[in-house]
């Protein structure tokens, strides 16, 4: 590359001298040789070949345009995984914290039996679904395709392994790697989610959401007392900050002779302990009730995809091929949908009736069905799976 730039530069720097000379002993008005000029139109298409594309489009550029934000954010969320990691652990420990040192004496002190037994069933069981499919989707591999040679089928090969990717499968800027049935690389996981652990994180998002819904309703009476007596202590301090500038109608006041005037309606102060149990429940409300809106939203619109069979980069791409084909008055069809149920049951791992309780409502670590690898070894049809 070094030996061809080099002889390039040497060959311009020649045809510049030709031609400087053709023009100094012909005049300006003759016209080059054709061999001169041929290799003058071959040297101006080369260059402008370096920055014209007949593919260019806005699309091109404005991905060209963003290319360094979106490396910085790659690199940030590469740097910052485990930062975002034990972030999360963080402010789940507190969140469990105002639960058993603040909320459960409440509930065991006013409740009956029966909703005490509800609490701690339900509590409990949102609880250890969130630890067991956080742990399984920040410690499985999402699964790689292989690197030797094979004979299995691929579409294409990818630029920056250089080996061949198989179907659904992408590469992952942040792991530097492909990742089969790719969906996201997901900073909270610090890990990718791919065809092994996209379950996992599913159903983590489905659990933390609803551990977020729960506290938010049980903690709301709870949170609007605090709030009520935590405008009270504001407002107590700011009316004892205050008490001494009273109106200045005589002299005595001014000199401070008179003593300022007391108010009759004066909160009492609240301890320490009563302060920090109100500051407790109004923390734990607010995080959860955010986190209930905003994982939430992102737990739907991953249920969305599961329906239709898509993943977050499947989604874009089959909606630009959408667009594609109806330009030409045909239809695209997904060739992964097999219809919204049949597509719950291949993600779940659902094959019998018993599998929707061991499988869904209860913790499972089963594989899922297939080896991401193939996508046509299943029997994919309507009464694939009566259950």
């Amino acid at each position: 590359m070094r030996l061809c730039s080099t002889f390039l530069l040497q060959r311009w720097l020649w045809l510049c001298v030709c031609a400087r000379q053709w023009h100094c002993s012909n005049g300006n008005n003759c016209r080059l040789p054709l061999c001169v000029r041929q290799i003058w139109a071959y040297l101006r298409l080369m260059v402008d070949s370096l920055y014209y594309n007949t593919l260019t489009n806005s699309e091109v550029v404005m991905d060209s345009l963003m290319e360094p934000i979106l490396w910085m954010v790659d690199l940030l969320t590469r740097r910052f995984g485990p930062v975002f990691v034990c972030l999360l652990v963080i402010l789940t420990t507190s969140i469990l914290l105002v639960v058993y040192v603040v909320m459960l004496p409440v509930i065991f002190d006013t409740y009956s039996p029966s909703w005490i037994a509800w609490h701690m069933s339900y509590g409990h069981w949102n609880l250890v679904m969130i630890v067991f499919h956080y742990y399984k989707a920040t410690n499985t591999a999402p699964g790689y395709p292989p690197k030797m040679k094979n004979s299995l089928p691929f579409v294409s090969m990818c630029k920056k392994c250089i080996i061949p990717k198989p179907a659904r499968t992408h590469h992952c800027v942040i792991c530097n790697t492909c990742i089969l049935k790719m969906d996201h690389h997901c900073p909270w996981l610090n890990n990718c989610v791919g065809h092994f652990n996209q379950r996992y994180f599913f159903c983590f998002c489905v659990s933390l959401s609803l551990g977020c819904v729960y506290c938010s309703i049980s903690g709301r009476n709870l949170f609007l007392d605090a709030y009520s007596a935590h405008s009270a202590i504001e407002r107590f301090k700011h009316m004892d900050f205050d008490k001494s500038r009273v109106p200045v109608t005589g002299k005595g006041q001014l000199i401070g002779i008179l003593p300022p005037v007391q108010s009759t309606n004066q909160t009492p102060p609240l301890t320490f302990k009563d302060e920090m149990f109100h500051k407790s429940i109004i923390y734990m409300w607010v995080l959860t009730s955010v986190v209930a809106v905003v994982l939430g939203g992102l737990t739907i619109w991953h249920a969305v995809l599961i329906s239709r069979g898509e993943t977050s980069i499947e989604r874009h791409l089959n909606s630009k091929e959408t667009k594609r084909m109806r330009r030409f008055g045909k239809v695209y069809k997904n060739s992964f949908n097999y219809g919204r149920l049949n597509n719950w049951k291949v993600f779940l791992g659902v094959e019998r009736k018993s599998h929707w309780l061991t499988r869904v409502i209860l913790p499972s670590g089963h594989v899922p069905i297939g080896n991401g690898l193939t996508w046509d070894i299943y029997p994919f049809r309507k009464d694939m799976m009566p259950v």
